[in-house]
């Protein structure tokens, strides 16, 4: 399928950007008119790109978004192309909130009245799943809650028929029969459905592994415990099998104190079983599956019921971003960010490393100086530990993100913090703190995509945006994530991935506040449970919990 060409050549984000991105490939030569100035492109800009539109002397400063993205090493015509070579990150600093915050708050009339289905639980929080999840303690459980799985999934009708199983088979079949080897189609994984759901208001059973739990510091370890309770109060679980060994640092006793912190009244089912208190490890499995058995039938009276849409809390991401990001899906998940926090919702944004730049906004959209402090805090310590081993805030861009035109930490900054739109900062969180507070939330977090996403899942969010230019088959256990692309061709390319195009905004068909909406009223079906996410069809359970000492 051919790109569709945007109605526009090349944007200017914000008026006081002083270089255009390009919308479509722009050819070496090509005449460009802006605000009565007139020159030719130097040499072929890529879309995503960015190129200058006056001169510039080395050391000079390069404005996107309204900030500073960094700095060119050269003198530069007008017309040049930005790159790696000739423009290095910069940021602007940042001190103490400096300013009051006047928000105009979005339009929000047609949803005064609107509702979701949900699990409504007993500390006031609802689900948009109803889910029961089994965790290990330690890494050494890792086998054991494997074998849970195997056991259970299939059985109770939650695993479809691996398409990659049955290619394998054909591949074998082929071999036996002594024919030519010929490679197999790749089928939807819809034409392998599983068998009927023993129990029907149970949306799965879910399994965590990690590798922590011991042999690190008891900072990581207290912290994994932190995010593990986290995931046992999050409102889209109903009950929890723990497999512990036993003598690991993550104790039982510390992942119940960190549960009771959060929800002082916690009454959900928590099985715990622990290995070196049982006669064998047989009779472990035995007796954690006879009594998950049993949480799943009292997990399965559960039934849907309305739900304000102030019970929504939605963590936004990104990841895999591309030069269109800042300019498509990041605004309008931002727009439907506003709209949620409008209504009396909760968002939460995360990935401190790639809101480098944009502090000062975000500093000054807090609601008081305490929450400013907060933020500027653990900014500045999470910056000094990367340099303390030798990086920096300015290394995060990958590969892939500079191919795609997001050269230095700055620009990727500036347009993955348009995910949270434009309402007042009411809290600030450090990775496996739970929510409190309804509105914008920051969460220290990495940028690293699914420890990012753990911890969003782990603070309390009951839905998930995740935005990319790239794709990616980033999921979660518990929290349903919608992949939202920047551009249609990804969403073409790669629809397996895919839930969401917020392509046409860079088309110029639609407004970013349109497709925001749209976003908004597709989160009410998926929280209600009309529909799945590709992530949910393709199994993507990543969970990935941010260690931050060393091993011992």
């Amino acid at each position: 399928m051919m790109d569709k060409t945007p109605k526009q050549a090349f944007l200017q984000i914000h008026p006081k950007d002083n270089v255009l991105v390009a919308l479509r490939d722009l050819a070496a030569g090509e005449p460009v008119s802006f605000l009565g100035r007139h020159f030719a492109l130097k040499e072929k800009v890529n879309a995503k790109h960015k190129f200058t539109v006056q001169p510039m002397a080395a050391g000079e400063e390069v404005i996107m978004y309204g900030v500073l993205v960094g700095k060119v090493t050269e003198p530069l015509s007008e017309g040049s192309l930005l790159n790696t070579q000739n423009l290095k990150h910069a940021a602007g600093d940042f001190s103490q909130k400096t300013e009051e915050y006047l928000w105009q708050a979005p339009d929000i009339s047609k949803w005064l009245n609107r509702s979701f289905l949900g699990y409504h639980r007993e500390d006031g929080q609802v689900g948009t799943r109803n889910y029961w999840l089994v965790l290990p303690l330690v890494f050494c459980e890792n086998r054991n809650v494997e074998a849970l799985k195997e056991a259970f999934l299939k059985e109770l009708g939650y695993a479809n028929s691996s398409q990659y199983q049955l290619q394998v088979r054909e591949l074998v079949s082929q071999v036996r029969q002594g024919q030519e080897l010929r490679k197999t189609s790749h089928p939807e994984i819809s034409t392998y459905a599983a068998s009927p759901r023993v129990f029907d208001q149970v949306d799965g059973i879910k399994f965590i592994v990690h590798d922590g739990g011991c042999g690190g510091t008891r900072e990581d370890s207290e912290n994994l415990c932190a995010v593990l309770a986290g995931y046992c109060v999050n409102p889209n679980v109903a009950g929890i099998t723990v497999l512990s060994l036993g003598c690991q640092h993550a104790q039982v006793s510390i992942l119940q104190e960190k549960i009771r912190e959060r929800d002082p009244r916690f009454s959900k089912p928590l099985l715990v079983f622990e290995q070196q208190q049982m006669a064998s490890e047989a009779q472990m499995m035995t007796d954690a599956i006879y009594e998950t058995f049993v949480g799943l039938t009292q997990a399965n009276k559960c039934r849907r019921a309305p739900a304000p849409l102030s019970k929504l809390v939605v963590g936004v991401e990104c990841g895999g971003s591309d030069g269109f990001s800042g300019i498509s899906a990041n605004p309008a998940v931002g727009y439907t960010a506003d709209l949620v926090a409008a209504l009396g919702g909760g968002v939460m944004l995360s990935e401190f490393p790639e809101l480098c730049g944009v502090e000062q906004e975000l500093l000054n959209r807090c609601v008081d100086q305490e929450t400013a402090l907060r933020f500027e805090t653990l900014m500045r310590d999470y910056a000094g530990r990367a340099l303390a081993v030798g990086s920096g805030f300015d290394m995060n861009p990958s590969p892939g993100n500079i191919k795609d035109g997001l050269i230095t930490d700055a620009i990727k900054s500036a347009g993955a913090a348009k995910k949270g739109g434009t309402s007042p900062v009411t809290d600030v969180l450090g990775y496996g703190q739970y929510v409190r507070k309804p509105g914008l939330t920051l969460l220290c977090t990495p940028g690293n995509d699914v420890e990012s996403t753990t911890g969003l899942a782990g603070s309390g969010c009951n839905l998930i945006l995740f935005t990319t230019g790239l794709g990616t088959p980033t999921g979660n256990p518990i929290c349903p994530v919608v992949k939202i692309a920047s551009n249609t061709n990804l969403a073409t390319r790669l629809p397996d991935l895919i839930d969401l195009d917020a392509g046409s905004i860079i088309d110029g068909d639609k407004t970013v506040q349109e497709t925001g909406e749209e976003f908004l009223e597709y989160l009410i079906g998926l929280a209600s449970g009309d529909y799945d996410t590709k992530a949910m069809a393709l199994g993507q359970d990543d969970f990935i919990f941010w260690k931050r000492g060393v091993s011992l």
